[in-house]
């Protein structure tokens, strides 16, 4: 039987409308020790991971830590077979190494990072070596080098150029969207050759605003969905960036519920008539990590930070399912930071507080 919770789901407008419905808990297996590295090999906090069409998977961990305790370089990138197994570490000493924070792979099995310590995007051959790279990380001789300044009103975006930036996903022609990220507050699209197209996006509240636009995908029509972490909302738009619709998920949980670290957060709901404070990065069911299926019957999948949980929903924002909840153990999250998803049934999730990634086997059907 079916453990059932309400949940209210919160489309599309400037005065959205509450609907209600009844969310099942999906039953899964979870495996904490899948990956089997060796001997002298650790993950860091678990940023990013990402599959290709062969099954193998790229961890992207904060690990290979050097330099001081402020400011080190903390970015490795990992490659394993389909069992888990390790295969090989990609880029090591990489330049554009500074502080890991996704990986994707693109349809033609390319590797692509975004790291927010460097502002650099860097895409890798299958065979490991750099095709490409955009953006620009800060010159060891210049003497302003340091962490990058959070001025009020923010500093212009520059085109080509990278402030934190976040995450990337590609359409059907081959055009990579960028989001960027924890300054600039847009997302960039670039062309297949590489070439600059435009951006869209500041930081603000409304549509086509963003607050730290933290993960990014598209679906098989080329509609681009970013996990607005700030506003606890995914935005969703074509690929010229024209605003579409909205995705507010708000399942009610256990306040009970212990988080990881620190206290709870105010529950304060989001309506058109009491707005929740700016910031919602850790209110219930804000996205820090989106990802969406394969076709033909696409699903998309969100990860919050508190309570804990993975959410499956329709392309247009129907809540299917929730499963996992903040802890320690195995089926229990610190901080998803990345999901993949392969399929709609298997997923990776990516952890910072738990150092790991798990492998998650859902019940089929639900």
């Amino acid at each position: 039987m079916k453990k059932s919770l309400a949940l209210v789901a919160i489309l599309c407008c400037a005065f959205p409308q509450l609907a209600q419905q009844t969310v099942p808990e999906i039953k899964f297996r979870a495996q904490t020790d899948f990956f089997k590295l060796p001997s002298d090999v650790y993950f860091g906090e678990a940023a990013g991971v990402a599959v290709d069409s062969k099954g193998h998977i790229f961890v992207f961990s904060r690990g290979n830590t050097t330099g001081p305790a402020y400011g080190a370089a903390a970015a490795q990138l990992l490659e394993f077979g389909s069992n888990g197994v390790y295969m090989r570490e990609i880029g090591h000493n990489l330049y554009a190494w500074g502080f890991a924070h996704s990986v994707k792979v693109d349809p033609e099995d390319n590797i692509w990072v975004a790291d927010k310590g460097s502002d650099m995007v860097i895409k890798f051959n299958p065979e490991g070596g750099v095709a490409m790279v955009f953006g620009r990380k800060q010159e060891a001789s210049d003497e302003g080098t340091g962490p990058l300044r959070h001025p009020k009103p923010p500093l212009p975006p520059i085109n080509g150029e990278f402030r934190q930036v976040t995450d990337m996903t590609w359409d059907g022609a081959g055009n990579t969207y960028i989001s960027d990220g924890y300054i600039n507050s847009r997302i960039a699209k670039i062309d297949k050759d590489g070439n600059w197209i435009g951006s869209w996006g500041e930081p603000g509240t409304g549509p086509g605003q963003f607050n730290t636009p933290h993960s990014i995908a598209t679906d098989a029509r080329g509609d681009v969905y970013v996990a607005d972490r700030g506003n606890g909302r995914i935005q969703v738009f074509d690929g010229e960036g024209k605003f579409l619709r909205e995705i507010h998920i708000d399942v009610p949980y256990d306040h009970k519920a212990r988080p990881w670290m620190g206290d709870a957060p105010a529950d304060v709901p989001a309506t058109a008539e009491a707005p929740a404070p700016l910031n919602k990065t850790m209110r219930n069911g804000s996205p820090w990590a989106i990802c969406i299926t394969p076709g033909p019957h696409q699903v998309l999948y969100a990860a919050d930070g508190f309570p804990g949980r993975i959410y499956k929903l329709t392309l247009d924002g129907k809540v299917l399912g929730v499963l996992g909840g903040s802890g320690h153990g195995p089926g229990q999250f610190g901080w998803i930071h990345e999901l993949a998803c392969p399929s709609e049934n298997v997923l990776f999730a990516a952890e910072l507080l738990n150092w790991r990634v798990q492998k998650l086997t859902l019940e089929p059907g639900q």
